[in-house]
């Protein structure tokens, strides 16, 4: 029996994450690849710019015209902000759908997103239909979806690293702090003073402590689950090496959950999740147990007698970006939910 195979289309093809849904891609059994798009690069054969796909792809970057996307079955935006909601209509009408890696389809709250990002929404209409991409959120939305927003990096390993708390109503909404560490490859391919080799390495810093463009997109997140508003410290900060997240989450238990087994709490509301791995109690997750992987890896920690601590680890171009948006299309196609997600990580 021949199995359906979905056609995708890339547009923004040459920077990480869209390397590594070309990576992600070319192993799934039922996704074919067919467009892949670049107005710099247009006509440049896909191994001349990625080396490490020598031998193994005859794609060549094009324009990304309207007839070219129109003949995918779905097309994943690996681009900046604002690129994906101007194309958005065009390509919805040719019966194609979209998973956008981008800004442009996370946030509801057009206004709270023009803030943020510094432009206004092109298409509000679409965006109140698009569907946020955390699969442990909103599975069956996602199904259904002919827009997804693909999570951002840092908000994946907050929320779900959070999640079982505040659904249970476990903890101090007003209380919440989320302290995050990335790889530099979080910051994109494109060339910056700030994530050059030289002014990385040996080297630590925070940024964005004022406030950073995934703090609404956070915090509305953490609304959702917790049915009513809460109140997030976030700060992320800058590692000396190439990928990874790690996320170490601080929360006060209220009164009557103080004497509750958090740990079950967590194993049974992720025992059914194909890529959340709930670790012993008192384990410490590092971002090399996930580094390639679809996974996010979690561990629990009490500190005195009202102090829940939660380590939430992921790749950041994986499950932070490029394998949950595999994982998306998947649902939305009525895919197996793992397919082309399963190879193990890459140690050391």
């Amino acid at each position: 029996m021949t199995l359906p195979v979905v056609k995708a289309g890339i547009v923004g093809a040459t920077g990480y994450s869209g390397a590594e849904l070309l990576r992600l891609l070319k192993e799934h059994p039922q996704a074919e690849v067919t467009v892949v798009t670049s107005r710099s690069l247009a006509g440049t054969r896909l191994d001349q710019e990625f080396p490490s796909l020598r031998g193994q792809t005859d794609l060549v970057f094009s324009e990304p015209t309207a007839e070219a996307l129109a003949a995918c079955d779905v097309v994943f935006y690996a681009t900046p902000h604002g690129v994906a909601m101007s194309q958005a209509r065009e390509v919805l009408e040719a019966g194609t759908r979209i998973i956008d890696l981008s800004a442009d389809f996370r946030i509801q709250d057009t206004q709270l997103w023009s803030e943020w990002y510094g432009m206004e929404h092109a298409c509000p209409d679409i965006l109140k239909e698009a569907v946020y991409g955390l699969p442990e959120m909103y599975r069956d939305d996602i199904r259904k979806a002919r827009v997804v927003g693909n999570p951002g990096c840092y908000p994946t390993a907050v929320t779900l690293g959070l999640a079982p708390l505040l659904k249970a109503g476990f903890v101090d909404v007003d209380t919440l702090i989320a302290d995050s560490k990335s790889g530099a490859s979080g910051a994109g391919r494109g060339a910056k003073v700030g994530t050059l080799f030289c002014e990385v390495a040996e080297d630590f810093k925070a940024y964005g402590a004022t406030g950073h463009r995934h703090l609404p997109e956070i915090a509305q997140n953490l609304d959702a689950l917790a049915g009513t508003e809460t109140d997030v410290t976030f700060v992320p900060h800058l590692l000396p090496m190439v990928r990874g997240i790690e996320t170490t989450l601080y929360a006060n238990l209220k009164s009557e959950a103080l004497d509750a087994d958090l740990q079950a709490l967590y194993e049974q509301a992720y025992c059914d999740e194909p890529f959340v791995d709930m670790m012993p109690a008192g384990s410490h997750p590092s971002t090399g147990m996930v580094r390639g992987i679809n996974q996010c890896r979690m561990a629990l920690h009490r500190q005195g007698p009202k102090r829940v601590i939660v380590l939430s680890v992921i790749d950041n171009l994986i499950k932070g970006a490029s394998g949950q948006a595999i994982q998306n299309m998947n649902l939305m196609f009525g895919l197996d939910e793992t397919a082309g997600l399963m190879a193990g990580p890459v140690w050391p």
